[in-house]
Order: structure tokens, then sequence, then C-alpha cells
């Protein structure tokens, strides 16, 4: 059987810059290369490195990509003091790091915010994901589709909601009060979903800190980082979903406030480390051991019945949003290509899972070995990643198959064809 090959990428992995974005002129990159080398530098003792290393800036609409240095085969030329070329189309444009020509590079989509230290705070993220292997942390981006259920998403709402308190508390008193209702929440959360707890620490191990690491190398002051991290909070609230972004606002309040106390925690840690044990050894809470009677008798005082009322009513919406999903691609004669060598970049902010049948993921664009996917209106991804569902086509020219929302660019060598049963299928002459 062959071995499906998948390379994750995302389409936003800094929720909190959104709407801070404008217009740069190709002379201002080469001044945020400096500024991003000099953050990077003044904070090395933050995992004992300079994560400082190959960038690329990328224009979505025309691919064109700068470089703080060259790649190893030469596809970019000097231009004035950095690096330029366009992107190939095979190559997915994302916040991520990639391997490209022989390095390993931190991408990062243009315009990048308007606003220094969230600029900063990006870059070092994704400078971050770059460095991993090499701080010992593995690339992990599980799905957490438990948050997409109504106790899920309540119970994290909730241990938000006492984290911003504990951001915006004067005395260390009621910084641990809060901390501690968090971390309650937290550990309640988890008795309503086996494995959970374990799917939700790998994401934050990732995502979490990585956005930590931004957060502390964008050199904020105090009253700064506790409005980004608040403000961040809040926007997202606002998100479709939670599964895939959540990790970017829970380790960074952690993290930073202990951080406050401990500069070198971080460090302690590694991709095994169970993050929610350590943090409740760190911060020495105590969790009580009747967690529904602690939880029902604190909600109130985060905005619990306001919660609760709200995702009942998201719940009984969201179930109809999953119906018709299923009869569009599970139940109604579809579309299902297999992978062979996957890239798929998406927004992890909108996503919805689908019962066990997979993920529906609203715009995505996958790139494999028979071609380049673009969705604009959902497509299935299976629970173990190698199939997409799409609805059938609507028109085949040549190599451009179109369908409601999607269109497919072939590579030479496949074709799409109807078979006897009037299902679509993808051939591989």
């Amino acid at each position: 059987m062959k071995q499906t090959i998948v390379v994750i990428t995302l389409f936003l992995l800094s929720q909190n810059t959104a709407g801070q974005k404008r217009q740069i002129s190709n002379d201002s990159i080469p001044v945020f290369f400096n500024e991003i080398k000099k953050a990077t530098k003044e904070k090395a003792s933050l995992w004992n490195k300079d994560l400082y290393n190959a960038m690329l800036f990328v224009e979505p609409q025309t691919r064109k990509v700068f470089a703080n240095e060259p790649d190893s085969l030469g596809s970019l030329k000097t231009d004035q003091n950095m690096y330029s070329g366009v992107l190939p189309d095979k190559i997915n444009i994302a916040n991520t790091s990639m391997e490209w020509n022989g390095k390993r590079w931190a991408m990062v989509m243009l315009p990048l915010p308007a606003n220094k230290q969230n600029r900063i705070n990006l870059l070092a993220h994704e400078l971050f994901h770059s460095a991993q292997p090499s701080l010992g942390f593995t690339l992990n981006n599980p799905d957490n589709n438990h948050l997409d259920k109504m106790e899920g998403r309540m119970y994290l709402r909730l241990e938000l909601e006492a984290l911003k308190k504990s951001l915006l508390s004067s005395s260390e008193k009621e910084v641990k009060r809060h901390l501690t209702n968090a971390l309650t929440f937290r550990k309640y959360r988890h008795t309503f979903y086996k494995g959970s707890d374990i799917t939700e620490n790998e994401l934050e191990l990732n995502e979490g800190i990585a956005e930590f690491t931004g957060v502390i190398i964008s050199n904020r002051n105090k009253k700064q980082t506790v409005t980004f991290l608040v403000d961040g909070i809040n926007s997202f609230f606002n998100n479709p979903t939670f599964v895939r972004s959540f990790a970017y606002h829970t380790i960074p309040v952690y993290g930073y406030l202990l951080y406050n106390q401990d500069k070198n925690w971080n460090k302690k840690i590694t991709d095994t480390t169970n993050l929610t044990g350590y943090l409740i050894n760190a911060f020495h809470i105590s969790i009580p051991a009747d967690l529904e009677k602690v939880v029902k008798d604190n909600m109130k005082e985060y905005n619990g019945l306001l919660i609760t009322r709200e995702e009942i009513q998201r719940d009984e919406k969201i179930k109809k949003i999953i119906a018709d999903y299923k009869f569009k691609f599970i139940e109604q004669p579809h579309f299902e290509i297999r992978f062979e060598k996957m890239n798929v970049s998406f927004d992890p902010r909108n996503i919805i899972p689908i019962e066990d049948k997979g993920t529906v993921y609203p715009n995505m664009k996958l790139t494999d070995s028979w071609g380049i996917l673009n969705v604009e209106k959902g497509a299935l991804m299976s629970p173990n990643w190698d199939k997409i569902s799409i609805t059938n086509p609507v028109s085949i020219e040549g190599k451009k198959i179109t369908g409601d929302g999607w269109t497919l660019d072939l590579t030479d060598g496949y074709s799409v064809e109807k078979d006897k049963t009037n299902r679509y299928q993808l051939i591989k002459k």
C-alpha cells in the first residue's frame, strides 16, 4: 500500500493581527528583516538560540517572493538588500515553515501587520516553527474536534474568560485564583472526551509554544502585552470553530504569566511534557476533587450563563449545517480523490467536524502529484487524511475540471472519467 505523504500549512497562523494589515512598498521589506533580526538576537536567551534564519515573504496575488538570504539552487536573485524571485505554483502560500530549494524557510504572507510588535510577533512565531525540530519539538497539528461540541466549547470559553481575568488582576492572590479556576475548567472539560487532554496538549506544544515565543520576542511592555492577549481572546470567540486555533490563546497567557515568575520555564519542557500538569505544579495550584461542583459554583463569575445559552443555540444551528454537509459529501453522489503526496493549506478558524466522517474545510488549497485543487465552497477531508470528497464535476475541459465551488487543474498523466455507475474517478494513466 502506497504511503500518503501529507504536509499541512495554515492560511492564518496569527489570529490577533487580523484587520491590522496594510499595503507596503518593497523598500520596507529589508527593514522588516532587520527588525526581526534585532528582536531575535535580543531575546536569544529565550531558547538559548537566536531563532533568526532563512525567511520568505510572499505576495499571494503575484507569488513574488522576497528572502533574507539566497536559496541553495540559485532560484532567488540579488535584489538590493535582499533576494527575490517567484514561488512555484506547486507550493502553497501560507504562514508556515517549509523545506524548499535546499533550505528550511519561515514563510510569511504579505502584507505584514502595520504594528511593529504584531509584525515581530508573527515573524517570531514562524521562526520558532522553522527552528522547532532543532529545539526538540515535534511538529504536531492534531484535530481537536471535541472543541466543536457544546461542552468542549463551553468549558474552553470559561477557561479563557478566567485567563482574561488573571491577566487583568492587580494582586498575586487574584491572579492565582483565576488561574486555578481556568485550569479547573480545563480539567473538567477533559472529563467529557476521552483522549482530549492528549490532543489538546500536542497542539499546544506546537502552536501554543510558537505563539508564546512570538509574544516574548515582540518585547511589548506589560500594558501592551495584556491588551494584545485579551483582545486576541475576544477576537477568538468570534471564530466559527475552535478546534485548531485555541492553542494560540491558551499557552501564550499561561506562558506569559509564568515567564514573569521564571524566565527559563519553557526550556524545562520537552515535546512529551504534559503542559496542564506542568502549569498546575509551576503555579502551585491545587485542583479541587469535586470538579463538577466547583465548576458549577464558579461559572457565573465568568459569564457562564450567557456562554451556556449561546452554546445551546449554536449547537442547534450546527446540527443543521452538519446534516447539509453530510448530504452533500456523503449521502448524494460525489467525487472522491485519493492522495499520493499531498500538501494542503487552509484557514484553521472555520473548519467543521462531521462526526466520525471527517472534517469540512470551507476554503482550502491542495497540491498533489495529480495537480492542484482549489476549494471555495467546502470539501470533506477523511478522518485519516487519505482522501478528499467534493461535489461532482459540472465541467470537464481537458485538464481543467470544475465543480460547484471548486476547480481542479490536472498534471500530465491524469484524467477524470465517469464509470458505468456514473461515479467520477481520478485516473492515473
